[in-house]
């Protein structure tokens, strides 16, 4: 079977898309269009992306029928045996985003109004055209605004606000008294407001145990937030964990007790946040990283995948390894690693070399 590359039986002309993308069509408008893939597994019909000269090179040999190409690059209209449509746009990248909107299908969502199945508070206050779905429970004082969609299992505690727009899908929890923006997206089996992980020494001699430390503080999650599945945002101890608006935090990321994370950063897979972490505006966090405990890192800052940092990071920093330091710093000793075993070699033979004499 091969790869499928839209969702939808949609299709469209170049011409077509030329003019959705205000972009130049080179070569026959004609050719129909009625999928999107890469550019190595792309078939018949595909049209495919190119923003970069690697896959430039790779353009002749693409089964693809027509190919969007950001301006600048060598990239000409035909391959070696036919004459294939190019599309040139400003941003390939771009256009590929804009593309994929026009081709896919609605995603399925559940009626407006409430499924039989769901068991809403009485004193829950629900807005207009909200979508609620099978077996989905609302407690007591909840707000649930105005073109909400709740997916199936979906479980809201008592006191929980969800502003107008926002989409929480397949069994997401959202714990008492936590706070939802506008526009926010929490894909499948996120956990909002579960207490944070805080325990101490029992004091009493006789005992070995741990005092479980209550927290009673909430989670706020700001405007046009986006929150992969499996992702869990602990409450704060006291006050709120905040998720800045138009923050995207991918899937199985932990972000703990009391954290702030600013406006529109960007969290890769599998994150790690500690207690009381305030990170700034903007930052890029790659996938696996850990950040230990009452750290900062400021606004800009992009923290390379798997880097463990242990001291606050500076506005701007790029970081890498483990533990983590400014990237060229790190380039250098990793530089310096890898000529090693040949100098302990040299090292050897010198060492034999007076062993001898």
């Amino acid at each position: 079977m091969s790869p499928a590359a839209t969702e939808s039986d949609k299709s469209f002309t170049v011409t077509e898309l030329a003019q959705r993308l205000a972009g130049r069509v080179h070569g026959p408008g004609d050719v129909r269009i009625t999928g999107l893939n890469s550019i190595d597994e792309a078939r018949a019909g595909d049209v495919t992306f190119i923003a970069e000269p690697k896959y430039a090179k790779k353009w002749s040999a693409s089964r693809a029928a027509a190919a969007v190409v950001s301006e600048g690059l060598d990239v000409p209209a035909g391959g070696t045996a036919d004459q294939r449509p190019v599309i040139t746009v400003p941003n390939a990248e771009h256009a590929m985003i804009a593309m994929l909107e026009f081709f896919r299908s609605p995603e399925p969502t559940p009626a407006v109004g409430v499924h039989p199945s769901a068991v809403i508070d009485p004193t829950a206050v629900i807005g207009r055209q909200v979508r609620i779905g099978p077996h989905v429970s609302v407690d007591a004082q909840a707000n649930i605004a105005d073109g909400v969609v709740l997916h199936a299992g979906v479980r809201i505690y008592p006191g929980v606000t969800i502003g107008a727009g926002s989409v929480l899908h397949a069994n997401t929890v959202v714990r008492h008294g936590c706070q939802i923006g506008r526009g926010v997206i929490l894909h499948q089996n996120v956990s909002i407001g579960a207490d944070g992980f805080g325990y101490r020494p029992d004091p009493n001699p006789r005992g070995s145990g741990l005092l479980k430390i209550p927290h009673i503080g909430n989670v706020i999650i700001e405007d046009g937030v986006e929150i992969g599945a499996n992702t869990c945002v602990d409450r704060g101890k006291f006050g709120s964990t905040v998720v800045g608006a138009g923050t995207k935090i991918d899937n199985l990321c932990q972000v703990a007790h009391n954290c702030r994370i600013g406006r529109c950063c960007v969290i890769a897979g599998c994150v790690g946040i500690s207690g009381s972490v305030i990170i700034g505006d903007g930052v890029q966090i790659g996938g696996a990283v850990g950040i230990a405990d009452h750290l900062s890192v400021g606004s800009g800052a992009r923290l390379g995948g798997m880097a463990f940092i242990t001291r606050n990071v500076p506005a701007g920093q790029v970081c890498l390894g483990h533990p983590a330091d400014e990237a060229q710093a790190v380039l250098r000793q990793w530089a310096s690693v890898r000529k090693l075993p040949a100098l302990l070699r040299r090292l050897g033979r010198h060492f034999q070399m007076e062993e001898r004499e």
